[in-house]
């Protein structure tokens, strides 16, 4: 495994869309390993192809509850909605409020290209709602309704 340089929110890559994961093989297998390595030693709760400059549907999210692999998702029947702060790896030091939905359904695949659903809830939530965010070019940034002073 080995640490992947985190890209920040001048590069142009987290700004473009990511193509789907079609390959699920030992390379991915090594990148998904990676992203997880760099997630865990910058201490944040999910990381996103985009990040490590990678245009691919991937992410790997864990909120204290286990490392979540995820590629190809998406996610539908949210419910409820929340407003807490949000930070990113890619925009070190900044932190706004963002509403999100409370409850949602994750479909994706595993490393393996098994699908699998899973219904989150409260912070895991978030932060799946997070990561999709940025296989699609955006950063939180874009729904900041208010920013938090330090």
């Amino acid at each position: 495994m080995a640490i992947r340089k985190i890209v920040t929110e001048e590069d142009e890559i987290l700004h473009k869309p990511c193509r789907k994961v079609e390959k699920f093989d030992k390379r991915l297998w090594q990148l998904l390993d990676d992203m997880a390595e760099t997630m865990y030693k910058a201490e944040g709760y999910g990381i996103a192809g985009p990040q490590v400059g990678v245009l691919r549907q991937l992410v790997v999210i864990d909120v204290g509850e286990g490392k979540l692999e995820v590629i190809n998702p998406t996610i539908s029947e949210t419910e409820g909605k929340v407003r807490d702060a949000e930070g990113c790896l890619s925009v070190p030091g900044k932190y706004g409020y963002v509403t999100r939905p409370k409850k949602c359904k994750l479909t994706a695949q595993d490393r393996f290209g098994n699908t699998y659903e899973k219904e989150l809830s409260d912070m895991f939530c978030r932060c799946a709602c997070h990561e999709t965010d940025h296989l699609k070019g955006h950063l939180f940034t874009e729904l900041v309704e208010e920013w938090v002073e330090d």
